[in-house]
């Protein structure tokens, strides 16, 4: 089993790392613009095989991709001093073309997974791209809030003592600073959360849920500002969305993918609960959410499409 990773930032070399250590597959090739950087990345990982798993990691060009199940794209550009959102994002969709064209001359039955900011948006260009070549948007995966999601199990685990895989909580939306907490929806270990909390004695106040969602919304720009970048999250949940695909777990992810409708926002790109496997996207699970969740997870999907809608006026 044959993944691509797409660009060899901090991004994309720690998900080749993660995949190491967890044995995701078999062989993995890194493609960068900056070949001397693929090449020392990959040697560097590779190096870690014997304390792990035993495979195959070395760096490649497009050719390389050939037999690759999954090619996860990490690679863009950074914003220039006086540049607009929309103008960096037309930069990136530019490249983004280059990349998707070569992955599919080599690796034409490929499943993308895509990660470069803003996801959402820089996903729904993605299939609109694959689709030029006859790929299915069930083929197209961003990781959307998969990390958002992991951050509030966490977040929520710690408080009220549970280990983290026992609560079942979704972040929705963008992934951004418009995402939704679903908290009408969690459950722990089957059971409501404030059943939960009545029966083991405890309480989740709206202040301390207040808090919780601040920490989830605002993790990013703490870990940015505290060291540059944030990796190691976005490396295991690539690793984690890349092993469900190769293995076909059909598990359920907060990834995002085009919708062809959501609480009557058209043809956009958000993240809600959606069943993964061997053949990418296999369905998807509109939430059940309380009426001012269902606002504002109708408001993160309309920023979003306006986004959209902004890019493709200046693209025609």
């Amino acid at each position: 089993m044959k993944v691509g990773i797409i660009g060899c930032g901090l991004v994309g070399s720690t998900a080749a790392y993660a995949m190491l250590m967890r044995g995701v597959g078999r062989e993995i090739v890194l493609v960068d613009v900056n070949r001397q950087r693929a090449e020392a990345e990959a040697n560097d990982i590779l190096h870690a095989a014997p304390f792990s798993n035993d495979m195959e990691v070395y760096a490649g060009d497009y050719p390389d991709l050939a037999g690759c199940r999954v090619v996860v794209i990490t690679a863009g550009v950074a914003q220039k001093p006086g540049e607009t959102r929309l103008q960096l994002l037309g930069r990136n969709a530019s490249i983004l073309r280059q990349i998707v064209s070569g992955i599919f001359q080599h690796a034409p039955e490929a499943i993308l997974v895509m990660t470069t900011n803003p996801v959402d948006v820089m996903t729904h260009i993605t299939a609109k791209i694959a689709a030029e070549y006859g790929v299915d948007s069930h083929r197209v995966i961003g990781s959307g809030t998969t990390l958002d999601t992991a951050r509030f199990r966490a977040l929520l685990g710690r408080e009220i003592g549970i280990d983290s895989s026992h609560v079942h909580a979704h972040v929705l939306g963008e992934h951004g600073d418009s995402e939704v907490l679903g908290w009408s929806a969690v459950t722990v270990g089957g059971i409501a959360l404030d059943e939960f909390c009545e029966q083991h004695r405890t309480e989740i106040c709206a202040e301390k849920r207040e808090e919780i969602d601040q920490m989830v919304r605002n993790a990013a720009y703490e870990i940015i500002q505290g060291k540059g970048a944030t990796y190691y999250g976005i490396g295991a949940a690539l690793s984690r969305i890349v092993n469900i695909i190769l293995r076909d777990q059909r598990s359920i992810m907060t990834v995002c993918t085009p919708l062809a409708s959501i609480f009557g926002v058209e043809d956009v790109t958000i993240s809600i609960p959606h069943l993964l496997g061997g053949a990418g996207i296999v369905d998807s699970f509109p939430p059940v959410l309380d009426d001012q969740e269902q606002d504002a997870l109708r408001h993160s999907a309309r920023l979003i499409k306006h986004v959209i809608q902004e890019y493709e006026s200046l693209s025609v």
